[in-house]
């Protein structure tokens, strides 16, 4: 296996509501990812996991200026390309 592994997420031109769609679900999985990590990191050892609690609000920006650039799309009759790409590279334990 390469040290480096690319997975294309997604690909292609959608309108602006298939767009929403797609990254809101993306966004909001994450969102609750961290979400569930911090619970469970108060649960199991009485404090906050530092990284889900950065992390949250983080997101929660990003997704808000997701959907200024939903407004504007929509506003200006505009389709999206969305592209993403994952990268995997191994690093020791």
């Amino acid at each position: 296996m390469n040290n480096l592994e690319k997975l294309t997420l997604i690909e292609g031109n959608f309108t602006t509501e298939e767009a929403k769609e797609i990254l809101h679900n993306v966004f909001m999985t994450k969102i609750k990812f961290h979400e569930h990590k911090n619970f469970s990191s108060i649960e199991r050892f009485g404090k906050d996991d530092e990284i889900a609690v950065t992390r949250i609000p983080e997101l929660k920006k990003e997704l808000q200026r997701l959907n200024e650039i939903f407004i504007w799309a929509q506003q200006h009759h505009k389709r999206l390309h969305l592209s993403s790409e994952i990268h995997i590279s191994f690093i020791e334990e």
